[in-house]
């Protein structure tokens, strides 16, 4: 997620509830990711959905009567009339859609990866440092329950084995599976571990598109933890599940269950004896209170 400034972060703490009205928002981008972002808009008390874009008219007329609002026409007819956007486009328009947001003075949340490339990422961070605007990535799984819960457990892991695992559908298929679905797996990494990474040795092969549907890394930390991360959207199962050591333990996270297990060593030994807890969760992991989430 984006760091924000002082002046930002005063802006998040009024839009979340220092408010009296609703944070007006729209959907930019009508698809499977689009459609479930006015869902949860619908579902929050706080927001009230004021409208959906996309470039198809009848996808837009689609899913604005299912979620009971209006089509607006392009971007430039949300200036003044929503506090915020998502953007749910293909990758590949998120700078465009995102930064003409930004300039308009609307507040973005862009779905994961934020853009096809580095510099359009800082494209998008340039635009909204210039007009003073949130701009937020859905790296929704960080607030998953049971990695929140898992946090205060922290202690100094050295080795991660991260699976996250999908049957093919026909969506994302404009980027690989490193963008699509590793990039979750290596967002919450790069937050456990806090350190650099000094070495990654990887794999990928397409399997039923042109790009890579299948990936394997091995990442080396500068504190000493590795980690491997397999990510697949032609697996025949749904795996998404994160597992690591740390000294005398180990902790097993369920992103699908939102669980997290503890297995730790009481009594060392030939014989070892072990203990199993499950790490108290809260619902909803530590988003703001009255948000939804995305599945």
């Amino acid at each position: 997620m984006i760091p924000l400034g002082a002046n930002q972060n005063n802006r998040v703490r009024a839009l979340l509830g220092a408010r009296q009205e609703k944070i007006r928002v729209a959907v930019v981008g009508a698809g499977d990711f689009g459609r479930n972002h006015a869902r949860v808009y619908r579902e929050l008390e706080g927001a009230e959905l004021a409208g959906i874009v996309d470039a198809d008219p009848l996808r837009a007329v689609q899913v604005a009567k299912e979620f009971s609002t209006e089509v607006l026409p392009n971007l430039e007819s949300l200036a003044g009339r929503v506090d915020a956007a998502s953007v749910a486009v293909p990758t590949v328009e998120h700078a465009r859609v995102g930064c003409r947001l930004l300039e308009l003075g609307i507040d973005v949340i862009v779905e994961k990866p934020m853009a096809a490339s580095l510099a359009e990422a800082d494209q998008l961070l340039s635009a909204a440092a210039r007009a003073n605007r949130i701009l937020q990535v859905g790296h929704l799984e960080r607030f998953n329950p049971g990695i929140v819960a898992v946090i205060p457990a922290m202690n100094h892991p050295l080795y991660f084995e991260v699976h996250r695992l999908g049957v093919f559908t026909p969506r994302s298929l404009d980027i690989d599976v490193v963008y699509d679905v590793m990039i979750h797996d290596l967002d919450i990494l790069l937050a456990l571990v806090d350190a650099p990474v000094t070495e990654i040795k990887a794999i990928g092969i397409p399997v039923l598109t042109d790009k890579v549907d299948i990936a394997h890394a091995r990442l080396d930390f500068a504190s000493g933890a590795v980690a491997n991360v397999t990510a697949s959207r032609v697996s025949t199962e749904r795996v998404r599940k994160l597992r690591f050591f740390q000294q005398h333990e180990y902790i097993s996270v369920d992103f699908t269950r939102q669980d997290a297990l503890r297995v730790r060593v009481v009594e060392p030994g030939a014989q070892p004896k072990f203990d199993f807890t499950t790490l108290p969760v809260q619902a909803g992991g530590t988003a703001p209170r009255g948000t939804a989430s995305l599945p």
